[in-house]
């Protein structure tokens, strides 16, 4: 009976902790900002995702532009799936920040995609060099 009674009082002592902690993940789960990713090359969407959260952000991977949602999205321009330059207009015209990821030697895309509102467009160099911190910079909007 002590046993049980001690048990009990453990169980009971934990709980507000456990609670504690499902809150502040909760919390913190809150704040992350999501980050919508528009790529249909299953490699480089893993990269996307992955940079997106060893900055601290939640991926959420997209389909097509009428699926991006939230306020910032990336876009890879080198989609076959979907229009990259047409879901960055999509995008920019609903108010999403857009972050284009290209070759760095396709001029007249890169063009086009900040003609169509991207705010930035990136070399798959520079965000596989430097993924986490760009992604910072777009989540804090000093992008």
């Amino acid at each position: 009976m002590l046993q049980a009674a001690a048990d009990l009082t453990k169980a009971s002592r934990r709980r507000p902790v456990d609670s504690l902690e499902m809150e502040k993940a909760t919390a913190d789960a809150a704040t992350r900002a999501t980050v919508a990713v528009l790529a249909d090359d299953l490699i480089w969407a893993s990269r996307l995702r992955a940079a997106i959260e060893r900055a601290g952000g939640r991926p959420l991977t997209v389909r097509a532009a009428r699926e991006i949602g939230g306020t910032l999205v990336v876009i890879d321009l080198a989609g076959r799936a979907y229009d990259p330059i047409d879901a960055i207009r999509v995008a920019a015209s609903a108010g999403v920040t857009v972050l284009a990821v290209a070759r760095h030697d396709d001029a007249n895309l890169r063009g086009a995609a900040l003609d169509a509102g991207a705010r930035r467009v990136l070399s798959y160099g520079k965000l596989f060099d430097d993924g986490p911190a760009v992604m910072a910079r777009l989540m804090e909007g000093t992008l």
